[in-house]
């Protein structure tokens, strides 16, 4: 009974986190006139297929410009039109109608005529966003490290192979060498995806990365078994090749939200900060929750101190078949 209900956990959770698009819908209200805005809405495809009712909606006062033109690229769906309103659209509020009902967040981002820009994350809780005539300086690099702080945390493909390397980390020492190659490699690719120097299609790369999971879970097999390998002598070279791709797959919850040329730098620093942070603070959890278990000297059977074994290597088998097998059009 207990390895079925294992099995059943392990395909529902890997069925749940290949359904999560990671990427926030986008919407920018670049300002052409005193009273005229181009506004850009893009959402990503499989989340605009699944709530077709989401929707941006202005106040009373402002008028459409004409209906939306609606293409696809890239993987999302994207709608530009122009609206008008006396005075602008300072001091108004802008909501995005369905979001209380998407997993999804959007990222707004309000361009002014003198060059100011006013930059943050709607949710379920927070639909609708008062535009400002003075954005606030640092709202712009404090939206930038809460999506990536909210990217590492929600992105369960890259916290299992996180804690895949901690499973076969023994010594501090080496936990460090390992969490910084990581670090350093997904730094790496992540800005030079940004800056659009290097581009891997997004199926190919989400296969690949679930191929890194499912590579540690023989690794840490081997390593309860008392054996020895590569992997397990230095875990930091995997972590570091691997990290290479984890870090374009950071840059995807990034490069979707259309930075502006002056906004990249900052949004890149700030981003890649709040993957860190969450990064790390998933590392400290995990370390606490083992210190707490061997100090509590709690009794639990084998398999449950190898579960977190078992989730790595089983969500890896699955995640890659899923990946995989539409490439092949075998899905």
């Amino acid at each position: 009974m207990t390895t079925r209900v294992l099995l059943l956990c392990t395909f529902w959770g890997a069925s749940l986190a290949a359904a999560h698009d990671m990427r926030p819908a986008f919407l920018a209200l670049d300002q052409l006139d005193s009273d005229t805005y181009e506004i850009l809405w893009k959402v990503p495809a499989r989340v605009a297929n699944l709530e077709p009712g989401l929707a941006v909606r202005f106040d009373d006062r402002t008028e459409s410009l004409g209906s939306p033109v609606r293409s696809f690229l890239n993987g999302s769906c994207v709608e530009r039109w122009r609206v008008r309103r006396p005075g602008g659209l300072d001091g108004s509020s802008v909501t995005v109608d369905g979001l209380e009902s998407v997993f999804n967040e959007v990222l707004v981002r309000a361009h002014h005529l003198d060059g100011t820009t006013q930059t943050a994350l709607l949710k379920s809780g927070r639909p609708s966003l008062t535009i400002q005539a003075a954005p606030v300086g640092w709202a712009v690099p404090a939206t930038y490290f809460r999506l990536g702080t909210e990217h590492i945390l929600l992105g369960i493909d890259h916290l299992l192979f996180v804690l895949g390397l901690l499973l076969l980390v023994d010594r501090r020492w080496m936990l460090f060498k390992t969490i910084t190659s990581f670090t350093v490699a997904h730094s790496l690719t992540l800005a030079l995806s940004t800056f659009a120097v290097l581009r891997v299609p997004e199926a190919p790369l989400n296969a690949a990365i679930a191929l890194s999971i499912l590579f540690l879970g023989p690794e840490i097999a081997r390593k309860w078994q008392g054996g020895s390998s590569t992997t397990i002598r230095r875990p930091w070279v995997v972590a570091f090749a691997f990290g290479l791709l984890h870090g374009i797959g950071f840059a995807s919850g990034l490069s979707g939200t259309g930075i502006p040329q002056s906004d990249i730098p900052a949004a890149l620093l700030f981003f890649n900060l709040g993957v860190e942070c969450g990064q790390l603070a998933f590392v400290f959890l995990a370390i606490c929750l083992a210190n707490a278990c061997r100090t509590l000297h709690l009794d639990r059977p084998r398999w449950v101190t190898r579960l977190p074994g078992y989730a790595v290597g089983s969500l890896g088998a699955c995640w890659t078949l899923q990946r995989i097998l539409p490439i092949l059009g075998l899905l």
